[in-house]
């Protein structure tokens, strides 16, 4: 599995999921190493990752854990690849929403997981198997942001570069062109990391009328502490969820609910919250749009969330169409109405105030 960094330092651990699986998942051995980040080859010798000093893990069904730190050194907006030998058969967790190439050798081959040419890993997916995080050690980083939300900040439409053109794997969701701004425009003192936590499909609201049943159970308040309290250094979340909520069935006062208690949950934590309005989608009906304006006039009331978050990202003016505003600008779209292209993605990092979302201090 390859792993992009928003940030490099000098260790890294990871984080193996068994969460949906229904028995416990066997690691006989575990890697990380450097990657160009386009094949399966390792840059570098593998480094053995260990859990509490062992190389072998069984992680429960329904749980996760963390490595210990393997002491690596690492660059800002470089890649890594964590190998896993699975023994026996395992029911991973899949992301689907890669948007870049990961390796799987093929069953049954044996413990391929410290192998520098990557020959042996002879099949490519689109997904994330097991890894759900890389933790970088890095004292001199302010803290992280967790970009929070679905698809939306999943990265959807991330690799849509035009007509008949995509760009897998080149890192282009907003979150990430968000990570480079962070580089290259704050000073060495004020840096920060960025982790992505979109999950394609999910809700704020738990419980909407329409919603799948494969992502029940996964709305915004259900996998917080997954997803953004057990990430080390968390200062702020960047919200952007409510778009399926409206499209399933969800309304206004159900949704404002739902942000009401996750706003909570984070500030109780110490974290600062940022939220988007909800942006244009066509199929939207009036209801729909009627409760998108509701949920966008409690964001927008007070600039800080009718006095429940600690600014707003009007992603909203970013990427509505100016002659139909229930709709995203057409130099942005995808072609679905929902999402953006890699222009749109780039267009929401670069409307971010990096001095508000950076800001050590509540207000």
């Amino acid at each position: 599995m390859i792993s992009h960094l928003s940030q490099g330092g000098d260790a890294v651990r990871v984080r193996v999921q068994n969460t949906f699986s229904q028995s416990p998942l066997s690691i006989g051995a575990a890697t990380v190493a450097g990657s160009d980040g386009k094949s399966a080859a390792l840059e570098g010798a593998a480094r053995r990752v260990t859990f509490e000093g062992q190389g072998r893990v069984v992680v429960p069904a329904g749980e996760e854990v963390w490595s210990d730190p393997i002491p690596m050194r690492t660059r800002a907006q470089g890649d890594v690849a964590v190998s896993l030998s699975v023994s026996g058969q395992a029911s991973a967790g899949r992301h689907d929403n890669a948007f870049r190439t990961n390796y799987l050798s093929a069953p049954g081959s044996g413990d391929h997981s410290g192998d520098e040419s990557g020959s042996a890993y002879t099949e490519k997916v689109q997904s994330t198997y097991l890894v759900s995080a890389v933790d970088v050690r890095n004292r001199d980083l302010k803290g992280t942001l967790v970009a929070y939300g679905s698809s939306v900040v999943d990265g959807t439409g991330s690799t849509n570069c035009g007509p008949g053109c995509t760009e897998l794997g080149n890192n282009r969701r907003w979150s990430d062109d968000l990570a480079r701004r962070i580089g290259t425009e704050l000073p060495e003192e004020r840096q920060f990391a960025v982790a992505n936590a979109g999950v394609a499909g999910t809700t704020s609201f738990a419980d909407c009328p329409g919603m799948d049943d494969s992502v029940r159970g996964l709305d915004s308040l259900a996998r917080l502490e997954r997803d953004v309290l057990s990430l080390h250094g968390v200062r702020a979340v960047l919200f952007y969820y409510g778009t399926n909520d409206l499209a399933v069935g969800c309304d206004a006062e159900q949704i404002i609910g739902s942000y009401r208690d996750t706003f909570e949950r984070l500030h109780a934590a110490g974290i600062k919250v940022y939220v988007t309005p909800i942006t244009p989608r066509p199929g939207y009906s009036d209801v729909n749009n009627r409760d998108r304006q509701a949920v966008g006039d409690f964001v927008k009331k007070g600039s800080d969330c009718s006095s429940t978050c600690d600014g707003v990202l009007d992603f909203d003016q970013v990427l509505k169409d100016p002659v139909q505003p229930n709709s995203i600008n057409p130099a942005y779209d995808t072609g679905d109405g929902v999402h953006v292209n890699i222009a749109g993605q780039q267009a929401l990092a670069d409307f971010i105030s990096l001095p508000m979302v950076t800001r050590t201090t509540r207000r």
